[in-house]
């Protein structure tokens, strides 16, 4: 199998296939729609190329655009391609319960995400009943591994020649997301987070909204997913962050051992 960093083969019309997925994963991770300039500016291509595509994604029912709004949404074959490939690949009914667990027993935002390459994907949410809530996070959308909570703890456990490939393909992540991820303070952070076995993010990505995040593991040991929280700053104070951690892998544990059971 080819390694991430392996130079690929050229094959006719992969590049016109990239940047279609490229725009999907654009279109399915924003919750209310995505106009064309935003999502030209996200993928790096010309309008014009941008809109070729979608319209050649809208024929097929891969995407939508709103009448009144002119957003591109998801269309309705993702959905009927979703529900087979859910069979497979979909946790979500497994750790529904858990999810919802983690937000009764802490009061705050629950989250279940599932690692795809070099990003998380939010596929679970569960509200706490605190009334105070942060919106980083909802179903749909992407973070770079390394980046929220549930990123940095799947990163913080993989090998380390995996981190290592990593970081090399992603220099861009100190320009995106600030200087505190940049190579030297990420691998800080890992190496903390593996140190005490749950990730937290101290309001790196929306000032005063913290997260923190534990890994979900399959049967062979690989982190695939993980169980994240978010709230306000001062819900996340030294006094209370070790409990919160402790449920948080309690959780993250009860969910690994499910699904390696569920996979025999």
């Amino acid at each position: 199998m080819e390694s991430p960093s392996t130079p690929r083969r050229t094959v006719p019309g992969a590049q016109a296939v990239a940047r279609a997925a490229g725009l999907l994963r654009l279109v399915t991770s924003a919750a209310d729609g995505a106009s064309l300039q935003r999502l030209a500016r996200d993928s790096g291509l010309s309008r014009s190329t941008a809109h070729r595509l979608l319209t050649a994604l809208r024929v097929e029912g891969l995407v939508d655009q709103d009448d009144a709004t002119s957003l591109w949404m998801p269309g309705p074959e993702l959905y009927l391609m979703g529900t087979v490939a859910a069979a497979r690949y979909d946790v979500t009914e497994l750790g529904r319960d858990i999810v919802r667990s983690l937000a009764v027993k802490t009061e705050e935002s629950a989250f279940l995400s599932v690692r795809r390459a070099d990003e998380t994907v939010c596929l679970l949410r569960e509200e706490g009943s605190f009334p105070i809530r942060s919106f980083v996070l909802s179903e749909g959308v992407r973070f770079p591994l390394g980046v929220a909570s549930a990123g940095l703890a799947i990163l913080s456990f993989l090998p380390d020649h995996d981190v290592d490939a990593y970081l090399d393909r992603h220099p861009e992540l100190v320009e995106r997301w600030g200087r505190p991820h940049g190579e030297r303070p990420l691998r800080r952070r890992l190496a903390e987070t593996k140190a005490r076995g749950y990730a937290v993010n101290p309001g790196l990505i929306v000032e005063g909204s913290w997260g923190m995040g534990a890994a979900v593991f399959d049967r062979d040991g690989r982190p695939e997913w993980a169980l994240s929280l978010t709230g306000v700053e001062f819900r996340f104070g030294p006094e209370r962050l070790p409990q919160l951690g402790r449920t948080l892998m309690a959780h993250a544990h009860q969910l690994s051992s499910r699904i390696a059971g569920a996979r025999r």
